[in-house]
């Protein structure tokens, strides 16, 4: 009976250590694992025909200001397959947390990460109460937001900062999918401060507030993001001072990258170096008046247009004795972006995925959602230093881009 007893609670005690392992994201599916849709039909993957290094992509609201009327003419679809073009398949090393003070070893086959999956870096611009008239591509009401969260935390999504995913520095649970957020042209309904009995606070009829909760009840979910602002037009609404509206964000952690002075249009309006200096450096500028020392490291293409042969100045340039520098630059989207460690990783060429808006398109996150294989995300093995992958993406994996981290083959 005692050896019985004895066996009985050693077996509870492995299932117990397993299960504790493996909650949080690990048993999180997309809806395209699950069994109930694996008779649907998938849907179509088109492939983006565009030889130029900057593809030409329109579908930005053309007005940043009303963030009214768009171009309709989105790009398609630019979903890569596996890369074999490399030689090297890396070591397969120890198992992620072997005696070095890391995560727990985690059960390979069960969570069945993939390091080298794709990422999605979700592009926000307006956020309304209620639909009345305007753009519908690129409007969502906060409601329609809250529900989005909702969807995303419980999906396995977790929120990382923009640098984070270009430093390759991905710290999220097992099993979970990691997300950048970005937010386009700071409009009012993203964040604006309130004056309430003398105080300004966050306005809570905003994209900000609505995260600021939603990481109340799910700390674990990430309360990160890029606001890609235009300081030379109105930015966060009016009240408190410009200052006072970036100051609060920086103080929580968000990330501000630069999307010109004023919104001008690279492709038609900026024909010179000298403008495109003087939009990008005077916005970076104007940042070092308002936050000193605050450095916009990544670009976010107005209208999606790029520049058609000055692309050089929008990577780095100086104006007026201020010299910028973007190590990544926000494209218009329609398809996730590669991981940090793929073979295909460009910073300087990241796409996006469109967030929902008032009425779905193809190619929105909320497409994604439905049609994105899990399989090929970027799964999580949980630990920051090491980057596991199957071993039939190990070809997709540039071991140059590790930073030093290990690789895992399984």
């Amino acid at each position: 009976m005692d050896s019985r007893f004895r066996l009985f609670i050693r077996t509870a005690v492995v299932i117990l250590v397993t299960c504790l392992l493996l909650q949080g994201c690990a048993g999180n599916r997309s809806q395209n694992d699950d069994p109930a849709r694996q008779n649907q039909p998938e849907q179509t993957e088109h492939q983006q025909d565009d030889n130029s290094d900057m593809p030409d992509i329109s579908g930005q609201p053309q007005d940043p200001q009303q963030d009214g009327v768009n171009d309709p003419n989105a790009g398609n679809v630019d979903e890569d397959g596996p890369n074999g073009d490399t030689g090297e398949s890396g070591d397969h090393g120890d198992e992620p947390g072997e005696d070095n003070g890391g995560p727990e070893p985690i059960d390979l086959e069960a969570v069945k990460p993939n390091e080298a999956g794709k990422i999605m870096v979700v592009m926000f611009h307006r956020f309304i109460e209620k639909y009345e008239k305007g753009d519908k591509e690129f409007t969502m009401t906060f409601d329609a937001f809250r529900e989005l969260l909702e969807t995303l935390y419980t999906s396995g999504y977790r929120l990382i900062s923009l640098n984070d995913y270009l430093n390759g520095h991905i710290d999220v649970p097992a099993g979970c999918v990691p997300m950048v957020f970005t937010f386009d042209d700071g409009t009012a309904g993203q964040f604006s401060l309130i004056e309430e009995n003398g105080e300004l606070k966050v306005n809570p009829d905003s994209a900000v507030a609505i995260m600021e909760e939603f990481n109340r009840l799910h700390p674990d979910f990430g309360l990160e993001g890029t606001f890609f602002v235009n300081l030379g037009n109105q930015t966060f609404g009016k009240t408190g001072t410009l200052q006072q509206r970036l100051q609060y964000l920086t103080d929580r952690g968000f990330e501000i990258g630069n999307h010109t002075y004023t919104h001008i249009n690279l492709k038609t309006e900026a024909k010179t170096a000298e403008i495109i200096q003087k939009e990008i450096g005077g916005n970076q500028k104007k940042m070092y008046e308002l936050i000193p020392g605050y450095t916009f490291t990544s670009f976010s293409l107005p209208y999606g247009q790029p520049s058609k042969d000055l692309m050089q100045y929008v990577i780095k340039g100086e104006y007026e004795g201020v010299a910028y520098e973007n190590r990544a630059i926000m494209e218009v989207g329609w398809d996730p972006a590669q991981s940090p460690f793929s073979v295909n990783f460009d910073p300087l060429s990241t796409h996006r995925v469109r967030s929902p808006g008032i009425e779905p398109v193809i190619n929105d996150l909320e497409w994604w959602l439905k049609n994105m294989k899990r399989s090929r995300e970027f799964v999580s093995d949980g630990d920051p230093d090491t980057v596991t992958v199957p071993e039939g993406n190990a070809d997709q994996v540039d071991q140059e881009k590790l930073g030093g981290r290990k690789l895992v083959i399984y």
